[in-house]
């Protein structure tokens, strides 16, 4: 979420981007939802959402099972068009606050909207609760008859399988209560901390985001510049985000055991529609597969640079032959869509108003978070997306992997408010897909074998940072959480647990750098969104499963993934993936998508020969 004022200006970025110019670089147009923090609409729709949430109570509080089939749709329909006026505001304020999080108007802006709309839905509490009492046979009866309601079914199916971990109404009030200053409160000072920082690189100041560009640089003194005033930084500033992670961790735990969920994983589990044996069927099949992975490209990539061994800096460097070259921002535009075109027309179509209706984001700025996404929003608006783009290769592939997901949320908006969101094991689909769209072009258009080397070779980058590294990044939070069930940890004790995953993951390769130890610090999904990391994994393999079947010529393709898209949150993996003829409860079936990976290692080694 995030940008500043209506009908932004482009912005040059040849400052970012080492005095070449990018062009133009897009900023939000936020008018689609408001005009202004001061807008009568906002104010309108703030007045709506507290009178139609204490009559909304008024209606239905302790009479949800007396309910019949259509006063259960007026209902539903009812809390859907709450769901959505409430996403609208905080997606506004979202948004804004993110584009420059270090503005304390926008920071208290923010805040503001969210104690609001926390005051306001507290009444609503009592319909999660009371709808999980419904008896079955009583909810199977009221759901089996109207399709209008029927379609419902998904989202209050995922509901009620928390009923076995829910509080009573008193402490599940208490908690939405508190969460303003729980972990939300915590969240926000992990990024104005995060976004805040500089960093001090040969005389230069910079950011974070254009610091952590430099481990990308084909000068290795500048990577290693970079990864060591990171190190710094991070190490300055480790008292503050180890409290931010023992204080989630713990108010996790606390939570968990009140709920008596089995494991410290499974609010995830739930939350993505995913059995935890899939999870772990996945999980086991990468960390086999890191000796076939990781250690086996990168003891190629050391021979490439003409190194015993590796640093942290030289994880992901370009090779020695890379041109350093950087991609305009209309070039970058032509490349993503013609690619998307290429698979099908409607994929471009359904990408352009990103480009020309004020969609996307683009510039490095001052204060702006780092990283990158796309928002949905809501069902009747339109994704944002956000990038913090500077030109390199990887910054394509990441303009295709979010616009994939600006592509997946205009179509499941049909799906409305309630359904229109997709697991985040499913999520990624249309990402990743659209990043492997883009790389085959890249690849087919390449003029040589250097070039393919090159290509490949970025691609099996990618694929590792998305697959080893995340599953990597899973096990450290596991080990994290269950660290914390047994007290406070020390920096140090973090620490440890960090160079624990990285040291298997990434493999013989690689020596560690004093101060590696502390890059656990500035990865935002341990704080925002704990375990949300293997829904990556979850994505890359499946995506490459669905690649292979399309590669294959399946027949009619195409329109069966535009229905796996459309399908937004209403269906059960199992049941989207039956047409292609895949199965992620299979264990086989990660095995598939891990022999792409290998496949494409298999072709660099095969350049060596």
């Amino acid at each position: 979420m995030r940008l500043p004022f209506p009908a932004a200006l482009p912005r040059d970025a040849a400052a970012d981007a080492g005095g070449q110019p990018l062009g133009d670089l897009p900023d939000w147009d936020l008018s689609d939802l408001y005009a202004a923090p001061d807008a009568p609409q906002l104010k309108a729709d703030l007045d709506w959402l507290e009178a139609e949430c204490v009559s909304f109570a008024a209606s239905y509080e302790g009479k949800l099972a007396e309910l019949d089939t259509a006063e259960m749709l007026d209902c539903v329909q009812r809390y859907e068009r709450i769901d959505s006026v409430a996403g609208r505001i905080m997606s506004y304020a979202g948004l804004r606050y993110y584009q420059h999080t270090t503005d304390a108007a926008r920071a208290k802006f923010m805040s503001d909207m969210q104690d609001r709309i926390t005051t306001y839905t507290t009444g609503l509490v009592f319909f999660g609760l009371e709808f999980n009492r419904i008896p079955d046979a009583r909810y199977a009866e009221v759901f089996g008859g109207d399709p209008a309601l029927a379609r419902y079914k998904p989202v209050f199916d995922r509901m009620r399988a928390m009923k076995p971990y829910q509080l009573s109404d008193e402490l599940e009030k208490f908690l939405h209560d508190q969460s303003v200053v729980g972990a939300s409160a915590w969240n926000k000072l992990f990024d104005e901390t995060i976004a805040g920082m500089s960093f001090e690189v040969d005389g230069e100041t910079l950011g974070i985001e254009a610091t952590l560009n430099l481990m990308t640089e084909q000068a290795r003194s500048r990577r290693e510049a970079g990864a060591r005033a990171l190190a710094k930084g991070f190490s300055e500033k480790l008292p503050l985000f180890a409290r931010v992670h023992n204080t989630l961790a713990k108010e996790k735990e606390i939570t968990d055991r009140w709920r008596k969920l089995p494991s410290p994983q499974m609010g995830r589990h739930l939350s993505n529609h995913v059995e935890p044996e899939v999870v772990e069927a996945l999980r086991n099949a990468v960390v086999a597969a890191y000796p076939r992975l990781s250690h086996r490209y990168y003891l190629l990539k050391a021979k490439w640079l003409g190194l015993e061994t590796l640093e942290v800096w030289d994880r992901n460097a370009p090779l020695p032959m890379e041109e350093t070259r950087l991609f305009g921002w209309d070039e970058a535009r032509a490349l993503v869509t013609d690619a998307y075109a290429g698979f099908d027309p409607r994929m471009a179509e359904l990408a352009e108003p990103f480009f020309t209706k004020g969609w996307i984001d683009a510039a490095v700025k001052e204060g702006k978070a780092p990283g990158a996404f796309a928002h949905p929003t809501v069902a009747d608006v339109h994704p944002y997306v956000m990038l913090n783009y500077l030109g390199k290769p990887r910054d394509v592939m990441t303009l295709a992997h979010e616009l994939g997901h600006g592509v997946h949320q205009r179509l499941a908006a049909g799906q409305g408010e309630l359904l229109s969101s997709t697991p985040l094991t499913l999520a990624e689909t249309a990402s990743v897909f659209g990043e492997m769209l883009t790389f085959q072009k890249m690849l087919k258009d390449a003029p040589d074998d250097a070039a393919r080397k090159v290509l490949l070779a970025g691609k099996v980058e990618d694929m590792i940072n998305t697959v080893v590294r995340q599953i990597a990044f899973y096990d450290f939070e596991c080990k994290l959480h269950a660290a914390r069930r047994e007290g406070e940890l020390t920096p140090d004790d973090i620490n440890a647990l960090w160079m624990s995953v990285q040291a298997e993951s990434l493999g013989p390769a690689f020596d560690f750098m004093e101060g590696y130890e502390t890059f656990w610090a500035y990865i935002p999904h341990f704080v925002h969104s704990p375990f949300y990391v293997y829904a990556y994994a979850f994505g890359d393999g499946l995506v490459n499963a669905l690649y292979a079947v399309y590669a294959e010529g399946d027949a009619g393709f195409q329109e069966k993934y535009f229905d796996m898209l459309r399908a937004g949150g209403s269906k059960h993996h199992k049941e989207l993936l039956a047409p292609f003829g895949l199965d992620a409860s299979d264990p086989a079936f990660w095995d598939k998508g891990l022999s792409m990976i290998e496949g494409f290692i298999d072709q660099l080694e095969a350049m060596e020969a």
